[in-house]
């Protein structure tokens, strides 16, 4: 007999789970010579309203005087109630992530979000555009769970 959970117990599953699979990634990812790190700042953009879910990601949909105004700010520390310590490391995306590239003269600097489904939301999309578009990463990789329990599939996000 399956014991079902309510939707508190899942919350908490799903929180503990998605902790695991982002410590995962962070190990895979420097065992592949990454030097990884807790990116603490996220994209602001003046005046932003929840994108409705019928509309397209494209910047004109989402209103490119609002994207160009968009600013990197510190990632604001989130109230988990009285007694428990605040969640920290909260921005977008999860990792910044350096190495020396094969030359050895530069860095290749990237973003890392951790999905477990690998799909971004709407206003996740626009942040990414909008980190590509001012050259804070070279790429943005989204980290994914395979088909196997261990296996980490990435992919690199693409402004269309």
């Amino acid at each position: 007999m399956k014991k079902t959970l309510t939707k508190s117990q899942q919350g908490k599953k799903n929180k503990r789970d998605g902790a695991k699979f982002e410590l995962l990634v962070r190990k895979y990812l420097e065992s592949k010579g990454w030097i990884v790190s807790k990116w603490m700042n996220n994209v602001e953009f003046p005046d932003i309203v929840r994108i409705p879910a019928t509309e397209n990601t494209s910047i004109e949909a989402f209103d490119k005087k609002r994207f160009n105004e968009g600013r990197l700010s510190p990632a604001k520390h989130k109230f988990c109630g009285i007694g428990r310590p605040m969640a920290l490391g909260t921005g977008f995306p999860d990792f910044i992530c350096f190495k020396r590239t094969t030359d050895n003269q530069d860095y290749d600097v990237i973003g890392v979000e951790v999905k477990s489904n690998g799909y971004l939301d709407k206003e996740e999309k626009i942040k990414c555009k909008w980190l590509m578009k001012n050259k804070i990463f070279n790429y943005i990789w989204i980290a994914k769970k395979g088909e196997d329990k261990e296996e980490i599939l990435f992919s690199t996000f693409k402004d269309e």
